[in-house]
């Protein structure tokens, strides 16, 4: 029953912003750690961001630090990621994930596709 449901992606412009926004249910949110992947046409998936279950720290790869913020609200279920100054290479299908922190327990979105084109 455990589902992630991203959305917010779409077509911008180098240099724009987008919000993508995934909502989580069927577990107890507030005790996974959330995170943000993404996969370029031929590529692997990769890591991008990631936030602890209350919020409290946040990580990002190298290739987004200072462009992206992720963020949570425990309240509505809901994770985050602002996508500032974006790029080309920022392109890529967008993937939420979510984490226990006890015993390991993994939840995949169905992905978001960004395409930043002039």
């Amino acid at each position: 029953q455990a589902r992630l449901v991203e959305s917010g992606g779409g077509l911008v412009q180098p240099g724009g912003s987008l919000r993508l926004s995934c909502a989580a249910s069927g577990f107890t949110f507030s005790r996974y750690i959330m995170r943000w992947y993404r996969q370029a046409a031929g590529k692997e998936r990769e890591y991008v961001a990631s936030i602890s279950s209350s919020g409290g720290s946040t990580d990002y790869a190298d290739s987004v630090k200072d462009r992206f913020t992720i963020s949570r609200d425990n309240a509505k279920n809901m994770v985050y990621l602002q996508m500032n100054g974006l790029k080309p290479e920022d392109t890529a299908d967008y993937y939420c994930y979510a984490r226990s922190v006890g015993i390991m327990t993994e939840y995949w979105g169905q992905g978001t596709q960004v395409t930043v084109s002039s």
